[in-house]
């Protein structure tokens, strides 16, 4: 889970906290990914981390990249020009919907329609919440997030020669595993529709990160269910960056209050806040780098320095630890730093180091 090479960066630092990112690790995992997926489309979901650094490796194994704000798509044009974005969220602005694109994933019968407003061309994918069950799923993406049935039959008349209806995009849940994934897949593939955006929600498990998602088995079931003349393209984020990211830190004080253990590590939630979102604890190693006091063998909660009894990285888990200690907590190359309310008490940003080789 945490190489050799992490550790012996994490324990070299000199800014701790900080990120450190594993760019060979990404590119070999993009590449296995992109590998899995013949005749798929392939694109990168940037709200799950806009790093720079991370989009120059992925632009080498994707087809494009999928953006939610003009934000992202301003950092991503002009970092990789002329690269192929499909532009969706919900609540989408005017200047939004003017931006170039090569797709706008179209959220509801009024967005469609201030989009035929602009007088500008655009090939729109409508996005469905169709009424399927979602077995297993971390977050399931309904409510505000895309159209039923009747907004889909109010779409349909309103487009035009300029505005062309391309197809229909559905990201319906997190956290799901191949198989539920492609019972989905087959639904929404078995339509008339030429072109399918399936979306993302490929499981992620913090609570056994040696667990991937059979991006094989995947690949298998898409082939078996395209059709001659089928556009199928799919848009993870988690399951492309989480592995290839961690942040390191060090101990700063470990003491016991009401026969609890907690060891206090510098920085915080602020900096990392996935355990937060989705209340789990976020796998780590301790480094033996400290010789200060500490425990051994016994449940220790790890916090941060901020004034709030949610800044909690993870909860009684056995351990030996020490001031001075690092502490590599993995799996935070997605939905972290970029997720993370950064200036809260002012504390320091981290560093941010890349391996390259």
């Amino acid at each position: 889970m945490i190489t050799a090479s992490i550790r012996e960066a994490a324990t070299r630092l000199g800014d701790a906290p900080a990120y450190l990112y594993d760019l060979p690790a990404l590119d070999a995992h993009a590449e296995a990914v992109r590998r899995a997926l013949p005749g798929v489309e392939l694109y990168y979901a940037v709200k799950a981390n806009p790093d720079p650094e991370l989009l120059r490796v992925l632009d080498r194994h994707v087809d494009g990249f999928e953006v939610s704000s003009a934000g992202e798509h301003a950092h991503v044009a002009a970092l990789l020009p002329g690269r192929p974005l499909a532009l969706g969220g919900p609540g989408k602005t005017d200047a939004e919907l003017r931006l170039p694109h090569h797709r706008i994933h179209v959220e509801s019968p009024n967005e469609l329609r201030r989009l035929l407003a602009t007088g500008l061309e655009a090939d729109v994918l409508l996005r469905i919440s169709p009424d399927l069950p979602v077995e297993g799923a971390a977050l399931t993406m309904s409510g505000p997030f895309g159209m039923d049935e009747a907004g889909v039959e109010e779409c349909l008349p309103l487009f035009t020669d300029r505005v062309r209806l391309r197809g229909l995009h559905a990201h319906l849940a997190s956290g799901l595993d191949a198989a539920e994934l492609l019972r989905l897949a087959g639904r929404l593939l078995d339509t008339h529709h030429t072109e399918v955006n399936l979306g993302g929600g490929m499981a992620v498990s913090y609570t056994s990160p040696m667990e991937r998602f059979d991006w094989a088995a995947y690949g298998r079931g898409l082939a078996g269910l395209r059709r001659d003349g089928r556009r199928v393209r799919i848009e993870p984020g988690r399951a492309l960056t989480a592995y290839c990211g961690f942040y390191a830190t060090r101990v700063v004080d470990v003491k016991r209050v009401r026969g609890e253990t907690y060891a206090i590590v510098l920085g915080g939630t602020h900096h990392l806040r996935t355990p937060v979102t989705k209340g789990h604890d976020q796998p780590f190693a301790v480094l033996p780098t400290g010789g200060g006091p500490g425990v051994a063998a016994e449940p220790v909660t790890f916090v941060g320095q901020l004034c709030t009894p949610k800044d909690v990285f993870a909860r009684n888990i056995v351990t030996s630890v020490r001031v001075g200690d690092t502490v590599v907590f993995a799996m935070a190359g997605a939905y972290a730093w970029n997720i993370s309310h950064h200036d809260f008490l002012m504390h320091p940003h981290p560093g941010f180091h890349y391996l390259r080789s």
